[in-house]
């Protein structure tokens, strides 16, 4: 009996069979339109001061950006080659062989980027409180950030690592393995997947595409919208909380996600570190891993430094109440 999933070919990453609309880019507008809506409900409850025109520009402001910067930084950076260095024209475009294929590729760090560049901009061109938005927009995005998620999910893209786990499975895009491999033929028979000798296989993975959608995304939501804003202290109190939370559960993840084939580890001071597919030690650190790293330093700095200037104000409003009662 076998123990482990079959993507479901019920499912395709089109939307609509023969045009080129993909459930990917639909869950982006849907990711959008919640963050959207969470936003001026807190805009409505007086959490934040912000027409429906306001918000409408600090999203295409926002938008914009994460656009821009996700798609530069997963050319730039993930692609792991000097091509688009080298092609700039073609970071942005749709079309690869006189076949429309969107943007082939976006990264979340960039994305982040991106969008940080784009609110701040906003908040300079309308004289906002940057850290005030930025904390209402960090409130809403993981339950938003949830549906990019399951767009990869649905293209079968960014599988996890091979795994014996009951609910793993068998993505029919995922490299194969060579049953030549001792390591392949135990992994086979621990789920009870038929083989021949010598055949390539497709082994059952971690479905890390709904990991990150329920931890990177529910959870920190959960977090973020029910606890940390409730207890928001000073401006940038969630947004540090957000940069934190997402960094964390992501660096944990990426373990049981295989890294990209072109970069393959960064840090790779474990034992052995072939093939990628494999978990083998906890030293073997990812591209992604770094970036979520620098997003936990850069949350706690931002945190601490916030909250030094934060009580720094409170004691300069409390010596000036008593010197005006002292006059008085």
């Amino acid at each position: 009996m076998s123990q482990f999933i079959t993507f479901p070919t019920w499912i395709s990453p089109y939307v609509i069979p023969g045009l080129p609309i993909r459930w990917y880019s639909l869950m982006y507008l849907v990711a959008f339109t919640i963050t959207f809506l969470l936003f001026t409900y807190q805009s409505k409850r007086k959490e934040i001061d912000y027409t429906i025109d306001d918000t409408l520009s600090l999203f295409l402001y926002t938008i914009a950006g994460l656009i821009l910067g996700a798609r530069l930084f997963s050319a730039l950076v993930y692609d792991g080659s000097t091509f688009y260095w080298t092609h700039p024209w073609l970071i942005f475009w749709p079309f690869r062989n006189g076949q429309f294929i969107g943007l082939p590729g976006m990264s979340y760090h960039g994305g982040m980027l991106g969008a940080i560049v784009g609110s701040w901009l906003f908040s300079r061109r309308y004289r906002r409180s940057f850290l005030e938005l930025a904390d209402a927009l960090a409130a809403g995005i993981p339950l938003g950030y949830t549906f990019g998620r399951l767009g990869n999910f649905i293209n079968g893209e960014l599988w996890g690592r091979v795994s014996a786990v009951r609910w793993s499975m068998v993505f029919p895009d995922a490299p194969r393995f060579s049953t030549n491999y001792a390591w392949v033929r135990d992994l086979a028979d621990a789920v009870g997947l038929s083989y021949t000798p010598g055949a390539m296989v497709n082994l059952p993975r971690h479905p890390s595409q709904l990991y990150e959608a329920f931890f990177e995304g529910v959870f920190l939501w959960l977090f973020l919208w029910l606890i940390i804003r409730k207890r928001k202290q000073f401006k940038g109190y969630i947004l540090s909380w957000y940069i934190i939370g997402y960094g964390f559960v992501r660096f944990i993840i990426e373990y049981l996600r295989e890294p990209d084939s072109n970069l393959g580890f960064v840090i790779a001071k474990g034992a052995k570190t072939e093939p990628l597919a494999l978990f083998h030690s906890v030293l073997n650190i990812s591209l992604g891993q770094i970036l979520s790293l620098l997003m936990v330093f850069g949350g706690v700095s931002l945190l601490l430094i916030l909250g030094k200037r934060h009580k720094q104000a409170e004691l300069k409003l409390k010596s000036a109440k008593k010197n005006i009662k002292k006059r008085k």
